[in-house]
């Protein structure tokens, strides 16, 4: 299983490093030690956090106002195969992501949950909004 150090974590959930580290330290996302003493996250338990925390909203008022970029670092956050077609499911930051694919690209890119995708979105209409 894939694991990731705090700062890896923290890019993935759209936090500090340092705010990766008090959720840490109060118990809110399970870390233990790596053979090189750092401490990690497993990918299936930042997956669930990613869920839980999205739910949740942010709650910040800080946010930038910018335009929606095309690529969304993520982790996986849920897999459903069926015999032909696909549909994985991504947490970027506040954002939850769902794409359908074949059941043979899943498998040729080895997805699982916990791990780290990239959601690359391309559209003929882009919105804009201002918060």
């Amino acid at each position: 299983m894939q694991s990731y150090t705090i700062g890896q974590a923290a890019r993935l959930l759209g936090v500090s490093p340092d705010t990766a580290r008090r959720w840490a330290d109060a118990g809110r996302v399970v870390t233990h030690r790596d053979e090189g003493g750092r401490r990690v996250v497993d990918g299936t338990d930042l997956a669930a956090f990613s869920v839980e925390l999205a739910k949740a909203g942010s709650g910040e008022e800080d946010v930038s106002h910018t335009s929606v970029r095309n690529a969304f670092p993520g982790i996986v956050t849920a897999i459903k195969l069926g015999d032909v077609a696909a549909q994985v499911e991504i947490q970027a930051g506040p954002h939850r992501l769902v794409s359908l694919l074949t059941r043979e690209a899943v498998e040729e890119l080895g997805l699982e949950v916990g791990m780290e995708a990239t959601a690359r979105v391309k559209s003929t209409n882009v919105h804009i909004d201002r918060v």
